[in-house]
Order: C-alpha cells, then sequence, then structure tokens
C-alpha cells in the first residue's frame, strides 16, 4: 500500500553542487545548490532565484564554476548553503577551503573539492518556468585522489547527495549495475 508524503521536492538524489563566482571586488563567493543537472551533454542548468549573490556575480562575470560536494567536506558545503554572500561577504574565508583562478573562465576552483566545471555563463530564464542559470561547460578537472588510471572512481570521489525528505546528506558510492548494458538482458 502507498501512503501520501507532504512533499513536491521529491527527486532523490539531489545533487550538493559547489557554485563559486568572484565577487566585484575579487573576492570568492560560493553557494551550495541541490536544484541543478545536465541540460545537454555540455551544458548545466541550476534553478537559481536572482536574489542570490552568487546569480549576480554570474551575471556579472559571465562565468562559474560548479563543483562536486564530497563527504569530507560537507560542513562547509552545508555552510555555503545555508549563509548567504549578500549578508557575509567573507564566508569562503571563514571555512579555511582554498581555490585557484580558473585558466578558463573568470570563476575560482575550488581546490578542496574533488570534482570542478568550470563554465561560462549562456543565459538566465526567469518565467514562471525558467530554469535560471545555464552554463556551457568548457573545462572538466578531477583531483588526480579520485582518478583510477584516466577515469574518475565515483567511489573515490565519495560524492554527496541531497535527501529533501529528511533534510540529510548521504554519500553517493558503490557501483551496482552498468548502464547500456545490464538491461540488455531483457531485450
Amino acid at each position: 500500500m502507498r501512503k501520501n508524503i507532504k512533499t513536491t521536492e521529491a527527486i532523490f538524489p539531489m545533487p550538493v553542487l559547489m557554485i563559486a563566482t568572484y565577487n566585484e571586488d575579487g573576492s570568492v563567493d560560493v553557494m551550495n545548490a541541490a536544484w541543478g543537472t545536465m541540460l545537454e551533454r555540455d551544458y548545466v542548468v541550476l534553478n537559481l532565484t536572482e536574489t542570490h549573490k552568487t546569480v549576480k556575480n554570474i551575471k556579472e562575470r559571465k562565468a562559474f564554476t560548479v563543483s562536486i560536494a564530497d563527504s569530507k567536506h560537507v560542513t562547509e558545503a552545508d555552510y555555503f548553503g545555508i549563509v548567504s554572500g549578500n549578508d557575509t561577504p567573507n564566508k569562503f574565508e571563514k571555512t579555511n577551503l582554498t581555490c585557484e583562478k580558473s585558466t578558463n573562465v573568470d570563476a575560482p576552483i575550488i581546490n578542496e573539492f574533488p570534482i570542478c566545471m568550470e563554465c561560462e555563463f549562456v543565459e538566465y530564464q526567469n518565467g514562471k518556468y525558467g530554469c535560471g542559470v545555464i552554463g556551457k561547460i568548457v573545462n572538466v578537472t578531477a583531483d588526480e585522489k579520485v582518478m583510477n588510471g584516466n577515469n574518475v572512481d565515483i567511489d573515490l570521489v565519495d560524492a554527496i547527495s541531497f535527501d529533501p525528505y529528511t533534510h540529510g546528506y548521504y554519500k553517493v558510492n558503490q557501483r551496482v549495475g552498468n548502464a547500456f548494458k545490464d538491461g540488455m538482458q531483457l531485450k
């Protein structure tokens, strides 16, 4: 038997994405965004409102980075989600994380997060069903510690996801199947 539950944010898992930009003074701004995904092969979409400092920075700088949060940095990732850059301009410094400037876009790469997508700003959609920020991925980097040869090893990434049912963070790991192959058994 099924039971009705009182939530509409029902997709699980939701990624925990760290969106990083530069403020107008060159300092680093980072926010936590669970509502983001791939739009096409090399485009991301982030459902963010224009009230976010990060969105203002993206529009101004025409660039941003998207990092995958990991379990080692869940405290910092959560902090970036509960503290606004509009109210706390130095929130990145309080985390003791480090960054370097992307050589591809005008945005910072946070060194401690295992995977980073460097994005050029494409457009902002703000209609009733607008997507928010759309960006073109121009480069992706991964920390060598999460690589197995030339491939990213998701178990080593130790990515986290957001659970909208209980507001928890969970590890994403342990391969359970092979995409585009296991289903062939039923063909």
